[in-house]
């Protein structure tokens, strides 16, 4: 097997180097002590997440009496069995954290969270002028660069059959600025890996792109205010898409190393797979993204409400729709509890196979998992109508993760409560442990406000 070492060694962008260095010079960023990047993969679930649902059931019954009471608690992990549905995950007990507490209330909630979940701010819907601010992965995209900067992968839907092709993402690049996203495995492979795939195609969208740079120059001139500033960032888009298609060029040798098999399923684009090969072909090409170096941020929006579900265990002929078990309906005799668990074991069983694919990947003294941090997390709270008084994430960090918090359950003081803590404070978390010294990221819970409780920076607590 070839080690990432071997693989950036071998690279136009980093020839004859021993470490990360002169390919991260290539974006204009400086090398991490290790010499290795950060990487960061949020997989948003829909439906919500029932906090109950990810308690352990081996708690002693005064920990239970704690986190029936929803306060603060703190055990280890691997004094204890994991929720049936968590149970891909035994083996990596001490990379994982179950975080209980957080809250979302400065996000959208309930059905759809669009941007809001990653941002920390009301979004106003899907619309442009709610976007607030960057998104928290393009925030640590800019930390650690790569050719792709980010990748956002979806699997969407309008009930009854599966989106394709390139679509409107729920990331954000800055204000007013929706991200794209790849919405089915054929197209993220075809535009992941074209490089390799397709190379004629790579030097027709530089062609392409510097008529367009120069006709939408042209138009910049004459225009005001918002368009100008949409104008302005259209044409970013393009110069950096065409040095980005020129880096890809040179690293198109080695990325052909790792590029990854999606199988047959997809001879059609992928119309009649089921969900769960969907999903485990988006796991390949998600993995050889990171491994490749194409990015260091993944956003992988793995369901949402109207995505449309086939081919689960039981319900292998039906048609499921996750709004529908949202509201408690049933599908060929299985329960929606029961159903609403297949759908999370399936999704969990795609984050145990990006765990241990990165594990087996050799990356200095140790695996590129060490240097990876892989975060689920439902984009509407506690439930199908999620409030976000309660938002669970479940954390598996490698062991160069900058925070203390593997190998533990922890819950944080209950929301509007002393000490409790919110999405906001974990996103401020994140990017002052990597180099971004942000006072506080995101928008405020105005009731926490209302109530004067402090809830400004990162959590102190997981400071290593």
């Amino acid at each position: 097997m070839k080690t990432r070492r071997d693989f950036l060694k071998s690279t136009a962008l980093g020839a004859g180097a021993l470490s990360l260095t002169p390919y991260l010079s290539a974006f204009g960023a400086t090398a991490p002590a290790n010499g290795f990047p950060k990487r960061f993969v949020f997989i948003r679930k829909s439906n919500g997440e029932i906090p109950s649902d990810l308690a352990l059931p081996t708690f002693s019954a005064a920990d239970k009496a704690l986190d029936d009471k929803k306060q603060a608690l703190e055990v280890d992990l691997d004094k204890h069995e994991l929720p049936a549905w968590l149970q891909s995950l035994e083996k990596h007990k001490a990379n994982l954290c179950i975080l209980q507490g957080l809250s979302s209330r400065m996000s959208e909630n309930g059905h759809f969270s669009y941007s809001s979940v990653m941002g920390a701010y009301k979004s106003n819907a899907n619309s442009l002028s709610g976007i607030k601010r960057a998104t928290i992965d393009f925030e640590l995209a800019k930390l650690f660069p790569s050719p792709f900067g980010h990748v956002e992968l979806s699997l969407l839907g309008d009930y009854t059959k599966f989106r394709t092709g390139i679509v409107s993402g729920y990331s954000a690049s800055g204000p007013h600025q929706r991200n794209y996203c790849y919405a089915d495995p054929q197209t993220a492979y075809n535009e992941l890996f074209r490089a390799v795939t397709n190379p004629d195609s790579v030097d027709s969208d530089n062609a392409m792109l510097t008529f367009l740079e120069n006709d939408e120059s042209f138009k910049e001139k004459i225009l005001q205010g918002y368009e100008k500033l949409k104008l302005s960032n259209h044409i970013h888009s393009i110069e950096s898409i065409q040095a980005r298609n020129k880096k890809l060029s040179q690293m198109a040798g080695s990325i052909a190393k790792y590029i990854p098999k999606i199988g047959k399923i997809h001879a059609d684009g992928g119309l009649t797979a089921s969900s769960p090969e969907k999903q485990a072909a988006m796991t390949d090409i998600l993995i050889a993204a990171l491994v490749t170096g194409l990015t260091n941020v993944v956003t992988y929006t793995i369901d949402e409400l109207s995505t449309p579900i086939r081919g689960l265990p039981g319900n292998e002929a039906d048609r499921i729709s996750i709004h529908s078990i949202g509201h408690n309906g049933s599908y060929s005799g299985v329960s929606a509890n029961k159903i609403r668990d297949n759908i999370r074991t399936g999704h969990i069983r795609e984050v145990a196979r990006i765990v241990e694919g990165l594990k087996a990947v050799p990356e200095g003294k140790g695996t590129m998992f060490d240097n990876t941090m892989i975060m689920y997390f439902p984009e509407g709270g506690e439930g199908h109508h999620g409030l976000g008084i309660e938002a669970p994430f479940v954390i598996l960090a490698g062991n160069n993760c900058k925070l203390d918090m593997t190998g533990r359950y922890i819950r944080l003081p209950f929301h509007a409560t002393e000490g409790h803590k919110t999405i906001g404070n974990w996103y401020t978390t994140l990017l002052n442990a990597h180099g971004n010294p942000i006072k506080h990221y995101g928008d405020l819970d105005l009731d926490m406000s209302r109530l004067k409780l402090d809830q400004m920076g990162a959590i102190s607590r997981f400071t290593a």
